[in-house]
């Protein structure tokens, strides 16, 4: 066995010992919201540069740009966070449902729910004695017979994500990460000392926001960074690109009197 891989074990060991498993399992479940991060800073960037490209595309002020970035920024943010929050306390709201029915359930046909409980172990493979165990243990708990059911019945988790935090941190991802592509445009607009052509800078600022938000996935993922960021920075590029020729098109069409 290779030395660090007969280190990693030595590891394992020591985090598997039964005091170490034991103060493990009584922490408090926690959520990562990773993924409503991972959802507002992308789409915030994607979006704004969307309009940035459409407008410089079309060979607009960078006052439009800025308008139209901005409004973009606050309006869609917004959007995305309260459909995030609905979508979210959503499913709260089917959890408790499933919930206050299983309980109820349980206390009008217990024998019936208990039958489930028996057939859902019997799937597993338990037989004769180790069954009849097992659905004992189970329904002798009112909190873990409920939790079964939800879990081995319906399919869903026990816990869902605040609706609130997922909300938040949608928000908050869109607006810091998404003002990168019309941030050129405020400065050269607003700071005199600053005369630059500001969108080959939004097309840098957006690429490193695609980048720099895929590598900081990988961390959490254990995923290798580089590729993670080139893999959002290509996806990200591909949208912003469209939108490019879409500004493209419309410039054509206001050139030609349309």
């Amino acid at each position: 066995m290779p030395e660090d891989e007969r280190s990693y074990r030595r590891r394992l060991e020591k985090e598997h010992s039964v005091e170490n498993i034991r103060k493990q399992l009584a922490l408090p479940h926690k959520h990562s919201y990773l993924r409503d991060f991972i959802y507002g800073a992308v789409d915030g960037t994607v979006t704004t540069f969307a309009v940035v490209s459409s407008v410089a595309g079309a060979s607009l002020q960078a006052e439009i740009v800025i308008i139209m970035g901005l409004a973009n920024l606050i309006g869609d943010g917004f959007s995305m966070a309260v459909s995030n929050f609905l979508g979210t306390r959503a499913q709260e709201q089917e959890l408790e449902n499933v919930r206050r029915h299983e309980k109820r359930h349980i206390s009008v046909y217990p024998e019936g729910e208990r039958e489930e409980i028996r057939q859902i172990f019997a799937n597993k493979g338990f037989k004769g004695d180790d069954l009849e165990a097992a659905v004992r243990i189970v329904t002798s708990d009112r909190q873990e017979w409920v939790d079964t059911m939800i879990r081995e019945e319906f399919g869903l988790a026990t816990e869902v994500p605040k609706a609130w935090k997922s909300a938040t941190t949608t928000f908050i991802a869109f607006i810091v990460i998404g003002i990168l592509p019309v941030l050129p445009f405020i400065l050269t607009t607003f700071v005199g000392e600053i005369s630059i052509n500001p969108y080959p800078w939004s097309i840098g600022m957006t690429m490193l926001a695609f980048f720099i938000v895929g590598a900081a996935k990988a961390l959490v993922t254990a995923q290798s960074w580089i590729r993670s960021g080139v893999v959002t920075l290509a996806m990200g590029s591909s949208a912003a690109l469209l939108a490019y020729l879409v500004g493209m098109l419309l410039r054509g069409l206001v050139d030609s009197g349309i």
